[in-house]
């Protein structure tokens, strides 16, 4: 038996053991519980990505002062930030590893949920089957039918995160420093068109099948939730060192001003 013959199995019995609870949406429900287990299990992959971004962010300063300083020469600029990487014990790909390691995993679940196993796509959710796309929900009812009002309530959730993500997305540029003089032509131009690919799963989710686009919505929300709060602490932890930083500041400016003074300190 293949992995997605066995996973399909796997839901269709998780689906009957809910369907006293469910009805006839249980199968539905079962691929948003797998979904959220999954997604749950490789938290700490998430984790130990964000991790390494932050490492990354925390030497970009260092690296911009390389940049300007080695400019000219290319071979310097290369050894000085691999031992400002070995120093650090960071890399240039910290944080690219663990998300590399979650794509098999979404791989698998994507063709799980297209293809169908276990009979998944034979079941319905409201009226919609899960084997349907939303052109035959347009075609049996129009968009405010039974089926077509399933894909617009899924199509609300993915535009809303979107937004969300968007928003989010352009904060953060907004209070990002600005690129370095060295770097990559065309990264500022990028960073203004990734935030729109979250819409582009509007379009996924149309053309999917329904047991696939409940995978989507569902990866997709948690996705956005759990960067907010990875990235939330990140921001706590960079108030708390920023306030760390303007304390010892303000120490080392009053020194010098009693100094200047006259005036000898002494500790307490």
């Amino acid at each position: 038996m293949s992995v997605f013959g066995f996973l399909g199995d796997a839901l269709a019995r998780g689906a009957h053991a809910i369907e006293p609870f469910f009805g006839t949406a249980a199968t539905a429900v079962a691929i948003v519980l797998f979904t959220l287990a999954v997604r749950a299990a490789l938290h700490p992959l998430a984790r130990a990505a964000v991790r390494g971004e932050k490492a990354r962010a925390a030497l970009a300063p260092r690296l911009a002062e390389l940049q300007r300083k080695h400019k000219r020469d290319p071979e310097r600029l290369r050894k000085a930030a691999a031992d400002l990487y070995a120093e650090s014990g960071s890399s240039p790909l910290a944080g690219c590893l663990p998300a590399l390691l979650q794509l098999p995993v979404f791989f698998v679940m994507y063709r799980l949920f297209s293809s169908g196993g276990g009979g998944l796509l034979d079941h319905t959710l409201l009226g919609a089957p899960l084997g349907g796309h939303f052109g035959q929900a347009l075609a049996d009812g129009g968009p405010f039918g039974p089926q077509g009002l399933v894909y617009l309530a899924l199509f609300a959730l993915i535009a809303a995160v979107a937004t969300w993500n968007y928003r989010r997305a352009r904060a953060a540029a907004a209070a990002a420093p600005a690129p370095a003089a060295g770097a990559a032509p065309g990264m500022a131009a990028m960073g203004k068109v990734l935030p729109l690919l979250s819409f582009g799963t509007l379009i996924t989710v149309a053309v999917l099948p329904l047991a696939a686009g409940l995978y989507m919505v569902t990866t997709t929300t948690w996705t956005a939730c759990e960067r907010a709060l990875l990235q939330r602490d990140r921001q706590g932890e960079r108030d708390r060192q920023g306030e760390r930083t303007k304390r010892g500041g303000a120490a080392g400016r009053e020194a010098r001003s009693a100094k200047e003074r006259g005036i000898v300190t002494t500790p307490q």
